[in-house]
């Protein structure tokens, strides 16, 4: 993945509702690829990918003043996971895609890398200052693009199975974590409430998958609660985002 990859944003309620259903039997690692394209070209690629998620994505990001490359969020994430693991990685993945593709900021410079990581909380700003340049760090982000050659975003693999290679439904994903010997750990769907404390701020497309809320049931369901001030909408680009009240 790249965390300015339109369609990993897009991905992201299968990434939800792949950690609902099996809990502890999947652990998922990111693979920082790279991109491989310019980055002003990805405006008609938001838009396709906001088309076919529902996710919400303000395309004005990749056209008036653009980030110039993603190579330096990549580090950045690398510096994390050399001093954090599972949940602070996932959360600075998540924290940098919604300031790239709703809050429309560039992301692409020290400060505002400092900044994301200052707003997951938990991690030692001045170790990462430090991390960001290091050589360990670039080795290690070249590693990773080094094995996601030739495979487009996003693409995941359980264990030693094939590949799922590009952006595909929940269902793709459920049959790819089965054949590779995971099993529901029958939690079922979460509560609205329960969600948002779980994962935090989240889009209606995530909602509903992991809350198995089909169609307009989830718009209908968040708006109830938010008339009984139970969750929050925040206003963006294409959509909302949803917060426990």
């Amino acid at each position: 993945m790249d965390p300015f990859c339109p369609w990993c944003w897009a991905a992201q309620p299968q990434l939800r509702r792949l950690q609902v259903e099996f809990g502890e039997g999947v652990a998922i690692t990111f693979v920082i690829a790279g991109l491989r394209q310019r980055i002003d070209d990805l405006a008609f690629e938001a838009i396709e990918a906001s088309a076919a998620s529902g996710m919400p994505i303000d395309a004005r990001v990749f056209l008036r003043d653009p980030p110039s490359s993603s190579q330096p969020a990549g580090l950045a994430i690398h510096a994390v996971a050399e001093q954090a693991r599972g949940t602070h990685v996932a959360a600075y993945v998540r924290r940098l895609q919604e300031a790239v593709m709703l809050e429309r900021r560039r992301m692409d410079s020290a400060p505002a890398l400092l900044d994301a990581a200052r707003e997951v909380g938990g991690l030692d700003l001045d170790a990462l200052r430090v991390g960001f340049g290091s050589s360990a760090i670039v080795e290690s982000y070249a590693a990773d693009r080094e094995r996601a050659a030739g495979l487009p975003l996003p693409s995941g693999r359980f264990g030693d199975g094939p590949a799922i290679e590009g952006y595909v439904a929940w269902e793709a994903w459920r049959e790819a974590a089965l054949a590779a010997g995971a099993r529901p750990a029958g939690e079922g769907p979460l509560a609205i409430e329960g969600a948002l404390r779980r994962f935090g701020p989240m889009a209606t497309p995530e909602v509903a998958l992991v809350c198995d809320l089909a169609g307009p049931r989830a718009p209908a369901a968040l708006w109830q609660a938010a008339l009984e001030w139970r969750v929050r909408p925040r206003r963006v680009a294409g959509g909302e985002l949803w917060e426990a009240a």
